[in-house]
């Protein structure tokens, strides 16, 4: 059974994802948590944790507001992705040959197929980004490395906040899809010699859609 500070973590945390909450509002702890029948003790430690993970920042004496992405947020975010996820792809491909690799292979497949489908149907981006999530998720695990994936865990909120934005750019859905065919593919033969700079561009491309955005 979960505890009332995971309950509350999880309750405000969806809140601001499905986009119950206002960036133009300043919410008072105490208030909120009356409103949604949370205790406030475990609401504020909710509050805290989010504010760390950069979903809100808290207003000292007056609440907490959901939080305006940066240029710094989105270079200090495609920044550790860079980091993590080449590293990722790099030992994926180096032991492309192995059983792990193979049955993450087939997952990767079937996020990609679906991706194609949602592309080619609904062209929905909330769709298209759970199964590009998961892609990615399921080669940050590959690792099985619990500190590195706790690191990447901590930038979700702002990575699928900034990947939404650039989905919604005309034809940056079929692009993302082509580009995780080409990391897939580079995986899947063992081209250690190209897979950095495959993954690479894939982080590259929607930083520079993002930051121009902001500009």
């Amino acid at each position: 059974m979960k505890t009332l500070n995971e309950q509350a973590y999880e309750h405000l945390s969806t809140m601001i994802i499905e986009n119950q909450l206002s960036y133009q509002k300043i919410y008072s702890e105490t208030k909120l948590s009356k409103e949604i029948g949370i205790s406030r003790t475990p609401f504020r430690d909710a509050v805290h944790r989010l504010a760390q993970e950069g979903y809100i920042d808290i207003i000292p004496s007056k609440g907490f507001r959901l939080h305006q992405l940066s240029e710094q947020d989105v270079m200090d975010t495609f920044q550790i992705r860079s980091a993590l996820e080449c590293y990722c792809c790099y030992e994926i491909t180096k032991n492309y040959q192995s059983d792990a690799s193979q049955s993450l292979f087939a997952k990767l497949e079937n996020d990609t197929e679906k991706m194609k489908e949602i592309m080619q149907t609904t062209h929905s981006i909330e769709k298209f980004s759970e199964f590009d999530f998961d892609f990615h998720v399921q080669i940050i695990r590959y690792s099985e490395n619990e500190q590195l994936i706790s690191i990447y865990n901590t930038f979700f909120y702002r990575m699928k906040r900034l990947a939404t934005l650039s989905l919604s750019h005309e034809g940056r859905m079929e692009q993302t899809y082509q580009e995780h065919l080409n990391i897939l593919t580079a995986m899947k033969t063992g081209d250690l010699p190209h897979i950095y700079e495959i993954t690479l561009e894939h982080m590259n491309t929607p930083r520079r859609i993002n930051l121009d955005d902001l500009a």
